[in-house]
């Protein structure tokens, strides 16, 4: 008998993960489909890996073994072919990947908390939640979050913990088009010392009031010293208790996490109405011991959360506003109920790049950061390196696929170019994203671009800042600024060419 793989069955996992795997509609034209075929967001290359790979990664660092995967049901056969591929199973061996499909007649349509409520019932422990697209730092471990949550959860009833990174400016001189718009930080409020999050400024609270931000007193009262940020960006990774499960499935009007379930969910632990309210769904009693009297005295520990003695009142719009602060709870009650507390570890910049890959702007700035931190990375077989030419130009900082055939005189400037695809004659790649099985003819230019896979351009053609759908074609000599080329529009374009010459051959006959 293996007693070690015995052993291991019989241990209970503390957390399950569970990755969300959307449509990737702010990918466009990216994701869309490729004739009937779809081009699943969490599949597009960063680096000539799978999306999907990092956060798979930075799981299997941490030791969490279950994985919940949840992508759309067209996405099914792509996603399933990734995870049971050797790459995958080599990469993470120690994972258990169950995948889970939605569909149009589930009415979810992909939103976030509408697809938390659909799978609640494959959600047994406290879990993870994660988007396919965050590429974490190396330096920035999973572990790092799930510790906070590990020693605040049964010290005062912490109920998620939160990650935020700061958001890294474009660099001076960086043209920022209609079609790479970069990622909107969302103001929040915080205590540093304790690590707690405490409001997020969401959308509609700025479309109230655009230039300042409302607090309610209560908070202000329990955290007199808190830090307000307008740099810092959501990367959907929340640590959470299961119980808040049960309050999103009474909140059935919240369609976003980040922009709505997480916004209010700091609320409880100034809200004495909300408190009230949700406090025994959100921290339900519990048998297990309590590590509060241990921490309370331990000289390392910083306090989480002073007591919030206050008085709510009501706004005109509903919500509890701020009254002076009142001590009206007892020291017994203060200490025995739980604070209801939503913590927040915040990446800072200098420790290490990270980003999401949710905007075209973001998913061209991830791929041109890991060129920085290769050498030359050329196909380590030898077939591969034979198909590129002696007296093509291929930069240090670029990255070329394997199975991928780069002809004489071509140029690659800070690039990743992927598999399987066939590069011309004298062609000029600058800053670009080239997707597997792209053609480029002799003679074309591209400047700053992202090709979609089996993208075909034709000989001498000019591409700068475009983005391509898979399967689009740019004809000979065709010129493109600035521009997202989507297969329809091209297909449109073929006919009415068609159309055109069929009418002139028709009046040639008259």
């Amino acid at each position: 008998m293996d007693f070690d793989e015995s052993g291991s069955r019989l241990l209970t996992q503390e957390f399950i993960a569970v990755i969300l795997a959307g449509f990737g509609n702010e990918l466009t034209p990216l994701t869309y489909n490729h004739g009937e075929e779809p081009c699943p967001k969490a599949l597009l290359p960063i680096a000539n890996k799978p999306m999907l790979h990092y956060p798979l990664s930075w799981l299997e660092a941490s030791g969490i073994r279950d994985v919940l995967l949840i992508c759309p049901t067209a996405q099914k056969a792509a996603v399933t072919h990734y995870i049971r591929s050797d790459a995958s199973t080599t990469a993470f061996p120690s994972l258990r990947i169950d995948l889970q499909v939605y569909g149009d007649t589930q009415d979810i349509k992909g939103e976030t908390c509408a697809v938390l409520r659909n799978f609640a019932h494959k959600i047994k422990q406290d879990f993870v939640v994660l988007p396919c697209d965050f590429v974490p730092s190396p330096t920035f471990p999973l572990t790092r979050v799930l510790d906070k949550f590990r020693t605040e959860a049964p010290y005062d009833g912490s109920i998620a913990t939160t990650c935020f990174h700061e958001w890294q400016k474009p660099e001076k001189g960086t043209s920022i088009e209609e079609w790479n718009s970069v990622p909107i930080p969302m103001p929040i409020v915080w205590d540093e010392p304790s690590g707690t999050l405490l409001h997020i400024d969401t959308p509609d609270d700025i479309d109230r009031n655009d230039s300042s931000i409302e607090l309610n007193m209560s908070l202000l009262s329990s955290y007199p010293k808190v830090r307000m940020s307008a740099g810092m960006l959501d990367t959907h990774v929340y640590v959470c208790r299961r119980s808040i499960l049960d309050v999103l499935h009474e909140k059935s009007s919240f369609d976003s996490l980040r922009e709505e379930f997480i916004p209010w969910l700091c609320k409880p632990q100034y809200s004495r109405s909300k408190r009230r309210k949700y406090g025994s769904s959100l921290s339900p009693s519990s048998n297990s011991p309590s590590q509060g009297l241990a921490l309370q005295h331990a000289t390392l520990h910083t306090r989480s959360m002073q007591p919030s003695l206050h008085i709510s009142s009501t706004s005109s719009a509903g919500e509890p506003r701020t009254a002076p602060s009142s001590p009206i709870d007892s020291e017994d009650d203060i200490e025995d109920r739980a604070s209801l507390r939503v913590g927040i570890v915040v990446h800072r910049t200098q420790d290490g790049y990270a980003s999401r890959a949710n905007t075209l702007y973001s998913y061209l700035e991830l791929n041109r950061h890991f060129l920085a931190q290769t050498s030359w990375t050329l196909p380590s077989d030898a077939e591969s390196r034979a198909m590129i030419d002696s007296k093509a130009q291929i930069s240090t900082d670029s990255m070329v696929g394997h199975t991928t055939k780069v002809e004489e005189r071509t140029s690659i400037k800070r690039s990743v170019v992927g598999k399987h695809c066939i590069i011309g004659k004298m062609v000029k790649i600058v800053g670009c994203v080239i997707l597997d099985h792209c053609v480029i003819s002799d003679g074309a230019k591209l400047d700053g671009c992202i090709l979609g896979k089996n993208t075909k351009v034709g000989t001498k053609a000019e591409l700068v800042r475009c983005v391509t759908q898979a399967g689009f074609e740019v004809d000979a000599g065709e010129t493109f600024r600035n521009d997202k080329l989507e297969v329809a529009d091209w297909t449109a374009t073929q006919e009415s060419s068609e159309d055109n010459e069929d009418s002139g051959e028709s009046t040639d006959g008259e």
